[in-house]
C-alpha cells in the first residue's frame, strides 16, 4: 500500500543527516560534506560531482574505523550554493548534527568537510558535539569567525596547486583559530590540487589518519601532534601524505 503524505510532512524539509553506518552503542561519529557553490538556490543534482568526491574519503574512514563502534554519515544541503549570509550549507551541517545527537546521544564528532563543506564544517563546529574539523582545500574567505573554535581541534590542508580556494586563506583561519583558543594546524600538501584528483592517495591517507588521530584511535601525524602541543605561532608544514 502507498503511504499517502499529510500536508505538514509534506512541508518539513527532508533529514540533513545521511546515516552510512550505525553503531550500537557508538562510540563516536565521522560526518562528512561535499563541496558546492558560492551562490546557487536549487538542490544539488542526483549526479553530484562533488558528493562523489568525498565517496572514496568515506570508504577509507569506513575501513580505519571498521572495529571501533563509529558511526559514519553525511550532511544533505537542501541548495547548492553558500549563499551569503543565508550560510545554507552550515544550517544544514547544524541541522544534521542536531538529528546525530538524537540517534547517537553526546559522542564526539569528527566533521570532514571539503571547499564550501570545509567552510560549513567550521562553522557548525559551534555545536556541543563537535570536537574536531578537518577542512580539505577549505573556502576560507577574509573575516570568517574563530571565535566559536576555541576548545576544538581544527587540521587545514591544502594542496599548493590549488586554483579554487586560495591556501592563503588556510594558513591565516588556522592562525586565527589558534589565537582565539584552539588547537589549530594547517598543512600543504605538496602538488595537491582543489578537486584533490592529484595526489588522490596521499589526501585519502592523510585524511583518515587525521580522523582516526583526531578520534584518539591511533597517533596523529608527528607534524600535527606537534603544532597541537606548541602553543606559539608555528610556519605551515609541509605533509607528504604521511
Amino acid at each position: 500500500m502507498t503511504a499517502i503524505r499529510t500536508r505538514e510532512e509534506e512541508r518539513l524539509p527532508a533529514p540533513a543527516l545521511r546515516l552510512d553506518r550505525a553503531a550500537e552503542p557508538p562510540r563516536a561519529a565521522v560526518v562528512l560534506l561535499h563541496g558546492g557553490r558560492a551562490d546557487a538556490l536549487e538542490p544539488p543534482p542526483q549526479l553530484n560531482l562533488p558528493g562523489a568526491r568525498m565517496r572514496p574519503f568515506a570508504r577509507a574512514i569506513a575501513r580505519a574505523t571498521i572495529d571501533d563502534d563509529v558511526v559514519l554519515g553525511a550532511v544533505r544541503y537542501r541548495h547548492r550554493g553558500w549563499n551569503g549570509v543565508r550560510s545554507d550549507a552550515a544550517q544544514d551541517a547544524l541541522r544534521a548534527l542536531d538529528e546525530l545527537a538524537l540517534l547517537t546521544g553526546p559522542v564526539p564528532v569528527v566533521l570532514v568537510g571539503h571547499s564550501m563543506g570545509g567552510r560549513a564544517a567550521l562553522r557548525a563546529a559551534s555545536h556541543p558535539l563537535v570536537e574536531a574539523v578537518v577542512g580539505l582545500a577549505p573556502w576560507c574567505p577574509d573575516g570568517e569567525p574563530v571565535e566559536h573554535l576555541a576548545g576544538k581541534r581544527i587540521v587545514l590542508v591544502h594542496g599548493d596547486r590549488d586554483r579554487v580556494t586560495d591556501p592563503r586563506g588556510s594558513w591565516e583561519l588556522a592562525a586565527r583559530a589558534r589565537a582565539a583558543g584552539a588547537e589549530s594546524c594547517a598543512l600543504r600538501l605538496p602538488g595537491g590540487d582543489h578537486a584533490m584528483l592529484r595526489r588522490a592517495g596521499a589526501w585519502h591517507a592523510l585524511t583518515t589518519r587525521l580522523v582516526t588521530g583526531l578520534l584518539r584511535l591511533g597517533p596523529l601525524p608527528p607534524t600535527v601532534a606537534e603544532r597541537f602541543d606548541d602553543l606559539g605561532p608555528s610556519d605551515v608544514p609541509s605533509l607528504d601524505g604521511g
